[in-house]
Parts: C-alpha cells; structure tokens; sequence
C-alpha cells in the first residue's frame, strides 16, 4: 500500500447515476488505477493509483478523453474525514496527551486534537483506511466514555420564526400609531388648503389668516407654544420611537461599534434628528410663550418606521420560506443504521443499529422493507422496488438489484437488502444537495455584493449631503432673505428652512430603492 497514492478530480458535464458508472467503469480499465470512487452531486472523483506507473495529470486526461470536463484538485484534504467527539473521564493534561499520543499513533488518523476545558475531541482521518467506530473503539480501549457531538438534524439555525415575530410586532406597534399621525396630518393639510382659498377669495389680511388660523381645533393652544396638534403628534411619536425603533436602534448600534454605515443607522439619524429637533423647537416655543405655533417633524418617525419594518417583515418570511424547503430536505435523513457483519457466503453473523455518522466506508448495511437507506451505496444481496423520488421526482419504483447502486434518503419497499455503503456523512448525494442549498442561501450574488460595497460609501455621503444641504440654505437665507420667503408663504426662520431641507435629505435616502432592494 506505501506505492499507492491518492488524488481528487473535479469532474463537470456528469448529468446522471450512468455518467458516473461509465467514468468508474472505463477508468478500472487503465493500468496503475487501483480504484476509483465518483460522486454526482459533488462532482468529485477520488482516485487511488500507482504513482510509478501513471500521474494525476493522467488521469485527468483519461476523464476528459471521455467527454467531461477535469481538473484535478490541489488540496487534497478536501476527502478527509473529520470527527468531533465528546469525551468523558479525562481528569489531567496527561489524560488529553495519552488519547492524543495514541490516536496518531493509529494508522488512517491523520490530526487529532483533545480539549480538556471542553470534554471535545476534534480528528481528521482518511476514510479509505480508518472510520469514526474505530477511532471511538480506540479511546474507549484507554479507558475513556466517548460519543459523538449531536448534530442538530431539526435545522433550527435556519429557522426565521423569531424574526418574523419581531418584524411583526415592531410594524404593527408602528402601524397603530401612524394611522392616527397621518389622519392628522391630512386634516391640517385640507384646513390649511382651504384657508389658502379663503385668503384668495376674500383677500383677508395676514393678521384675519393668523386669526382664523388659531380659531381652529388643532390649534388651539394648551400652554403657550404648545398646540393640541404638537402635542398630539408627540405623544404618537414618543410609543413608535421607543418600541418601534428598538431594532433598528441596536442594529445601527452594532453597525458603529465595527465602524460600518449601514441603511439601519441612515433610518436611526433621520428619525432621532427629527425626533430630538422636534422637541427642542417645543421646548424652545413654550420657553418663549410663542403665538405662533412651531412647524414640528414628528410625523416622520412613525411613518418611515411603518414602511421599513414591513419590509423587513416581508423579506424574513420570505426567507424563512426557502429555509422551510431545506429543513424539509434535510429531515429526509435517516438517522440510525442497521449494519451486519457477513461470514463466508454472505452468511449473517450479526447486526447492530448505529447513529448514522458512525456508518464507515466499506460497511454493509441492510435495509429492510419500508425502511430508508442511511447512506449512497451498492446492492451486494437481495431484490427490491425503491422509492427514488426525492432525488429524480420519478413517482413510479425502481428496480434494485445486486450491482446497482442507491441513493441515501431514498425508501425501500418490498424486499430486504444488504448494501455496501460507498459514500457516508457529508459525502451522501442528500448531504450534497443539502449543502449546495445552504451554500446558495448564504453566499451572495455579484450585484448584491456590488450593492453591500455602496450603501458602505452611501450612508456617509448621505449624510455630508445632508450637512451640505443645511449649510447651503443658512448662506442662501443669510445673503438673499428674498428667496427662502418666495418658497414659505409666512416668513419663518432661516434655519428652520434649512433644517427641513436637510431632514428631508435624510429622510428620502431612507427607504431608498437600492436598501430596500
């Protein structure tokens, strides 16, 4: 075995179970191939062959010569198996030392790393040599309690429930009190319109207007400076930025602590500015007994609140849409095993269940009517119909016999069958699809990774804009008062006008097509 060595390929253009036969099939063939081992979904081959007689490079060669396409693989490690156990009974670092110390003494253990802190041990090893029953039977010989890490199978990690609900609520706190924000908001505008079409109809002066103005219900002052409109609005507004905003105030929160400008921290400065500007302008007219009533933003959280954290809402469900599709995927894993050791003639001697992570290369497996087969194999003995339907969407059963190979996940229906197991763990072509799954849920397109690169350098240059804006209309109030009283019908302070401006800056990028997007 010292004269044989192992490579990968990277196989593309296999479509079909037929592809990967006729690979395995023409390759046996060749001088110095020892064995090979293709899998479909991974579109992967693992070649064991004599480097004396024939060279990767070769073998790539003899592949391609069939019609596919093939690289051959630098990092070799990619067909190691890795192995997380928990160990019990380890009191000393010399405890740690002696499982170390033996496992890589141990042919086929290729790393091995023992904490004592946490009771884990981590082990790579080469599957073709040494498997994870082996390795356990290793530590427990020295004396130790050793299981495997669970894995969660429920897929909870991809589970968007709680962020729907949070979404959820946070839009529906918003909602309640928007609607009462913006039914004020419209009555002001329609009085405000109607009483435009009263000055021009019957050419009232500004003293009458400010009369007729005050005379309305809205208002009406409460304390001086503070009309029942701003008063109103505040006490809508104060719920929404509290509860509402919770969210979006500790993402944007997050987003600084790393020094990042996201679209959370744009929605934030915009409604806090309006918020706290808002308040300080009451607080200022009520100082000064105004008459008239300051011009107040607190209608801006409410609403862009509203619309943000129904699009969050939105995108988590459909999120947790496609992850509903991959839990279901992945719960169409068997989780235990009946493996059965054979004597001459394929005599059974005997049989027992493990958990699936435990089944090794090599190992006969049998499943028997109805149940699922743990993992991609080949028929060694028995006839059946099985189930293939989760893999090609053929409803109709398909024939079983010794030589033909199966598909982890895949049910069994009529007869028992024993099986040697070909591909296990992460290899199956049902932890493949899982896997390609979640890789397309997390990885990202070009253009979402071009729009993540820009709202980076969006969020501050929105900001600068803003700046700019306010400053831009204090110069132009300062030097030209002309021009600001021709855009606002009573004359109101410069500042204000600018600050408006700036807000509205703010607030327009908020809920911006490309965040959103």
């Amino acid at each position: 075995t010292k004269s044989i060595s192992k490579c990968y390929v990277q196989v593309t253009g296999m479509t079909c179970a037929s592809c990967v036969a006729n690979i395995e099939r023409n390759l046996r063939r060749e001088d110095g191939i020892h064995s090979i081992l293709v899998a479909l979904m991974a579109g992967k081959a693992e070649v064991r062959y004599n480097p004396a007689v024939i060279h990767p490079s070769a073998i790539a060669e003899l592949i391609r010569e069939l019609g596919f396409g093939a690289t051959v693989m630098e990092n070799c490690g990619e067909g190691d198996g890795i192995l997380e156990l928990v160990v019990r009974g380890m009191t000393c670092a010399s405890c740690v030392h002696k499982i170390e110390s033996t496992l890589m003494k141990t042919n086929g253990v290729l790393y091995c790393s023992v904490a004592l802190a946490t009771n884990k041990a981590h082990i790579k090893y080469d599957p073709e040599i040494i498997g994870p029953r082996d390795v356990i039977q290793v530590i427990q010989d020295l004396g130790f309690a050793t299981s495997l890490v669970k894995k969660d199978r429920s897929a909870s990690h991809l589970d968007h429930k709680q962020e729907i609900r949070q979404w959820k609520r946070s839009f529906v706190v918003s909602l309640i009190f928007c609607i009462p924000v913006m039914g004020l908001m419209i009555y002001m505008m329609v009085m405000d319109s109607q009483l435009a079409d009263a000055h021009t109809r019957h050419n009232m002066s500004s003293e009458e207007m400010e009369a007729l103005h005050s005379s309305m219900v809205l208002e009406y002052q409460l304390l001086p400076g503070l009309s029942v409109m701003n008063f109103l609005s505040f006490l809508l507004c104060v719920p929404v930025q509290m509860f509402g905003g919770w969210h979006f105030y500790i993402q944007a929160y997050k987003a600084l602590k790393h020094k990042t400008a996201n679209m959370d921290v744009l929605i934030v400065l915009a409604t806090t500015i309006a918020f706290a500007y808002s308040f300080v302008i009451l607080l200022v007219a009520m100082a000064e007994k105004a008459k008239v009533n300051p011009v107040t933003f607190f209608d801006t959280p409410p609403m862009l609140f509203v619309f943000i954290s129904l699009g969050r809402w939105l995108e988590h469900v459909a999120k947790g849409k496609t992850s509903e599709a991959l839990a279901r995927l992945i719960s169409l894993q068997a989780t235990e095993a009946t493996i059965v050791t054979l004597g001459p003639d394929n005599v059974l001697l005997s049989e027992e269940q493990v958990d699936v992570e435990l089944v090794q290369r090599g190992d006969v497996v049998k499943v028997i009517p109805g149940g699922k087969f743990p993992v991609d194999g080949r028929v060694i003995e028995g006839h059946s119909m099985v189930d293939e339907s989760l893999i090609t969407g053929e409803a109709m059963p398909v024939t079983k016999k010794p030589g033909h190979t199966v598909i982890a996940g895949s049910i069994n229906q009529n007869g028992s069958l024993l099986i040697s197991a070909t591909h296990v763990g992460a290899d199956t072509t049902l932890s493949q699809i899982v896997k390609l799954v979640e890789e397309a849920q997390t990885s990202k397109a070009p253009i979402q990774q071009f729009a993540d690169k820009l709202s980076g350098y969006f969020v501050p240059s929105i900001v600068a804009v803003s700046v700019v804006t306010l400053f831009a209309w204090i110069i132009i109030g300062f030097v030209d008062f002309e021009i600001v009283e021709k855009y606002f019908l009573v004359t109101e302070v410069i500042i204000r006008f600018a600050f408006q401006a700036s807000i509205t800056v703010l607030c327009i990028a908020c809920p911006c097509s490309l965040g959103l997007a």
